[in-house]
C-alpha cells in the first residue's frame, strides 16, 4: 500500500497547490454556514462579521445566547435576526423597542425605514399606516372640518403632547383608507412595524420592533459576485464591482494548473485503480476479507441505492420513479409545496402514488426528509396520508412516495379550480372538521406538533375523507417540555400569532391553524387574500371581528344553505363560535385539539343543546356597543371541560336589552 500512498499525497499535494494559487474569496468565504440554532444554511449575501468581504449583510453574535444581530448595509445599524426564510428575514429593532418601552409617543418621530444601496434591495412586508396630525394653534374651522372628514370612522389617540394620532381599527373593513397626498396640510404619513393582527384597541399594543423583511439583490451585483468579484457602491452611490489586480493572474495560473493537474492526474489515477486491482485479484478469496466487506455492507445496508429499507420503508431507485413519472413530466404535477413539487406516478406493479420532490439537495432539506420518514413511520390513523417509500439519502435527488389521493386538496375544493366545478355540502365539510382534528388529535397525544396545518395539507380521497399530509417540517414534542423553540415556520395567514413573540411552539399552535381551517370550512374564503379589502387580507382576523359583532351572515358562505335550514344555521354559527375560541391570542384560552373533536362530534351529532352550546366570547378586541361591551364581560373557559358549561350567545345578549 506504500505505493498507493505516495499517489494519494502527491494528488492532495497538486491540488492544495491549485487551491492556493486559483482561490479567491473561495478559498476563505464559506459556501454556506450557520449561526446559532435557528440560522443554518446561510450563503451570500450572508457572511460573518469576521469575514465582511465575503457578502453584504453581516452577522455577528452567533454564540450568544440571545438571538444574533445583522448589520443589513455596511456601517449601518444593528438589528436582532429572529430567523430567516427563503429570500426574507425577521428582525427586531432595539432602538425602536427601547423607544416604545420608555418614550412611546416618539416612535411617531420618523417612519421606520432600512437602507437600500445599488447592490441590494429591502422591501419591509409588516408596516402599518398611520397618520400624525400635529397641533397647531391656528386651526381654522376649515382646516378642523377638512380633518375631521378625512378621518372619518378612524381610532384618534391623543395621549402624545404635540400632536394626535389617527389609525384604522384591525378588521374594520369599512372605514376607506387615505391616500397620502390627500392629508391635511398639518398631517403626514407614519409608517409603523405592528406586533400583530389582532389588538384589543390600544395603540401601542399593535407597535412592536419586529418587522419582516425581504431582500432582492440587483442584477448587477449578481453577475459582479457569480464572475468573482465584490459588490461595492461608490462616493456617487453607484454601483461598482471590484476585483483585485490578481484577479486574471490567478485565473490565468488556475488554468495552467488545472491542465498540467488533469494530465499528471489521470496518468497517477490510471496506476492507482492498476494497482488496486491487482491488489483486489490478490486478496478476492481472502476469508478476513470477506467477513469485513459483510460487516461493511450491514452497516449501510438501510442506505443503498436501490436497497430495500431505509428508516423502516421500501426505498426506490431513482430511475423507477423518473419511468413512474413519466421523467417527471410537468403535466403529472399535482401541486407546489415550499419545499418540493409534488407528482402523480404509476408504480410498476400497477400502484398509483404521489411523488414529491425536494426542491434542494442540501443538510436542510435532508433534515425535512429524515423528518418526515421518522414521524411518517411511527405513526398509524386513517386519516394521515401513507408513505410507501422514499429514494436513498444518496441519491441525486431526495423523493417521498406517498399513496395518491385521488379527489385533490381541501383548499381546492373551498376556493380553487375544483369549487367552482361543485361546492362542497355542508354534511361534507362537517364530517372533514371532524376528521382532521381527530388526526390532529391523535398526532398531539403521540407528542407530534404539525406546525403547518392548512387546507392545503388536507387531502380528500374519493369518498371526502380526509387525509392530513406534509410533516417536512413537523417537530416531535416531548412530553415532558412545555414549547418547543424553532425558527419561522408555517404558512402566512395560519401562524399563531404568539409565534412571532417567541417563536416557541406548542400544541395550541396546531389549534390556532385548525381555528383557521373551521373559518375556511364555513366561509369558503382563503386564509389570506390580497385581492380582498385591506382589513380583509388576513381571514382570522375577519372571522374574529364578524363573530363579536354576531355578523354570521356575513361570514358564512350563503351557498350552504343557512337561511332556509335551521338547523344548517345552528351548527356553522356553532363551528363558527368555536372557531373564535381556537383562534384566540392568548394560547390559554384555546381549547385543546380533544376538547375541539369532542365539541366538533356533539355539533355533528345534533347533541349541541342549548344546556352544553358552549358560545365561551372571550374579550373582543374593539368594543363598541352595549352588546360587546356585554360579551367582554364573559368569563372565558372557566375550566377545562369547557363544552359542558353554560354559554352566553348572540341571543342571550338581545334578548338582555
Amino acid at each position: 500500500m506504500t505505493l498507493a500512498y505516495s499517489f494519494i499525497c502527491l494528488l492532495l499535494s497538486l491540488l492544495l497547490i491549485l487551491v492556493q494559487a486559483t482561490g479567491r474569496n473561495d478559498s476563505i468565504c464559506p459556501k454556506s454556514f450557520s449561526c446559532g440554532e435557528n440560522l443554518t444554511d446561510l450563503s451570500f449575501p450572508f457572511s460573518l462579521s469576521t469575514q465582511p468581504d465575503c457578502g453584504i449583510i453581516s452577522i455577528s453574535g452567533c454564540d450568544a445566547k440571545s438571538f444574533p444581530i445583522i448589520q443589513l448595509l455596511p456601517g449601518g445599524d444593528w438589528y436582532y435576526v429572529l430567523g430567516k426564510n427563503n429570500s426574507s428575514v425577521w428582525l427586531s429593532d432595539p432602538k425602536l423597542q427601547m423607544t416604545l418601552t420608555q418614550h412611546k409617543c416618539q416612535a411617531f418621530n420618523n417612519n421606520f425605514s432600512l437602507p437600500n444601496s445599488p447592490s441590494i434591495s429591502f422591501t419591509m412586508l409588516t408596516l402599518y399606516n398611520f397618520f400624525k396630525c400635529n397641533s397647531t394653534s391656528n386651526n381654522t374651522p376649515n382646516i378642523t372640518q377638512k380633518k375631521n372628514d378625512t378621518f372619518a370612522g378612524y381610532k384618534m389617540y391623543n395621549g402624545c403632547e404635540g400632536f394626535s394620532i389617527y389609525y384604522k381599527r384591525l378588521g374594520d373593513d369599512k372605514v376607506k383608507d387615505i391616500r397620502a397626498d390627500n392629508l391635511p396640510d398639518n398631517c403626514s404619513l407614519i409608517r409603523l412595524p405592528i406586533h400583530s393582527l389582532s389588538s384589543d384597541g390600544d395603540l401601542f399594543h399593535l407597535l412592536g420592533p419586529e418587522v419582516l423583511v425581504e431582500w432582492e439583490l440587483s442584477d448587477d451585483c449578481y453577475q459582479c459576485h457569480y464572475s468573482g468579484g465584490q459588490c461595492q457602491t461608490d462616493i456617487t452611490n453607484n454601483f461598482r464591482c471590484h476585483k483585485d489586480a490578481n484577479t486574471t493572474r490567478r485565473s490565468m495560473m488556475g488554468l495552467i494548473l488545472a491542465a498540467v493537474f488533469g494530465g499528471v492526474g489521470l496518468v497517477m489515477i490510471t496506476c492507482l485503480v492498476v494497482y488496486l486491482i491487482l491488489r483486489y485479484k490478490k486478496r478476492k478469496f481472502s476469508p478476513s476479507r470477506f467477513l469485513s466487506t459483510k460487516k461493511f455492507s450491514d452497516i449501510f445496508k438501510h442506505d443503498f441505492e436501490g436497497g430495500s429499507i431505509f428508516f423502516g420503508v421500501p426505498v426506490f431507485s431513482y430511475s423507477e420513479l423518473e419511468e413512474a413519472t413519466n421523467d417527471f413530466n410537468s403535466s403529472r404535477v399535482l401541486g407546489d409545496g415550499g419545499f418540493g413539487t409534488v407528482y402523480y406516478g404509476k408504480l410498476k406493479d400497477g400502484r398509483e402514488v404521489a411523488v414529491k420532490r425536494l426542491y434542494e439537495h442540501n443538510c436542510k432539506r435532508m433534515e425535512q426528509f429524515v423528518n418526515e420518514i421518522e414521524i411518517l413511520t411511527r405513526l398509524r390513523h386513517n386519516n394521515l396520508v401513507t408513505l410507501y417509500g422514499c429514494t436513498s439519502s444518496r441519491s441525486r435527488e431526495l423523493l417521498l412516495v406517498y399513496e395518491y389521493i385521488l379527489n385533490g386538496t381541501l383548499a381546492d375544493h373551498l376556493h380553487g379550480r375544483r369549487a367552482k366545478q361543485r361546492s362542497l355540502a355542508w354534511p361534507i365539510r362537517m364530517n372533514i372538521a371532524v376528521e382532521t382534528a381527530g388526526a390532529l388529535a391523535y398526532l398531539h397525544a403521540s407528542d407530534v406538533i404539525h406546525c403547518d396545518v392548512k387546507t392545503n395539507n388536507i387531502l380528500l380521497d374519493h369518498n371526502f375523507s380526509v387525509k392530513v399530509a406534509d410533516f417536512g417540517i413537523s417537530r416531535l414534542f416531548p412530553n415532558d417540555v412545555s414549547h418547543i423553540s424553532t425558527a419561522p415556520r408555517g404558512t402566512p395567514g395560519y401562524i399563531d400569532p404568539k409565534y412571532h413573540e417567541c417563536y416557541q411552539l406548542t400544541s395550541k399552535s396546531d389549534v390556532y391553524s385548525f381555528g383557521v381551517v373551521l373559518v375556511e370550512l364555513i366561509s369558503s374564503m382563503p386564509a389570506v387574500d390580497m385581492n380582498r379589502h385591506n382589513q380583509e387580507i388576513n381571514l382570522a382576523n375577519f372571522a374574529i371581528n364578524k363573530i363579536v359583532k354576531c355578523a354570521f351572515n356575513e361570514l358564512i358562505n350563503p351557498s350552504l344553505g343557512f337561511d332556509s335550514d335551521t338547523k344548517i344555521w345552528e351548527m356553522t354559527t356553532s363551528v363558527a363560535e368555536l372557531a373564535f375560541l381556537c383562534l384566540q391570542t392568548d394560547r390559554d384560552m384555546r381549547p385543546t385539539m380533544v376538547e375541539v373533536l369532542d365539541t366538533l362530534k356533539e355539533i355533528q351529532t345534533s347533541e349541541f343543546d342549548d344546556e352544553k352550546k358552549a358560545k365561551v366570547v372571550a374579550a373582543p378586541p374593539f368594543p363598541e356597543s352595549e352588546d360587546i361591551l356585554l360579551l367582554k364581560q364573559v368569563k372565558s373557559l372557566p375550566s377545562p371541560n369547557f363544552v359542558t358549561d353554560k354559554w352566553i350567545t348572540c341571543y342571550d345578549i338581545n334578548n338582555t336589552k
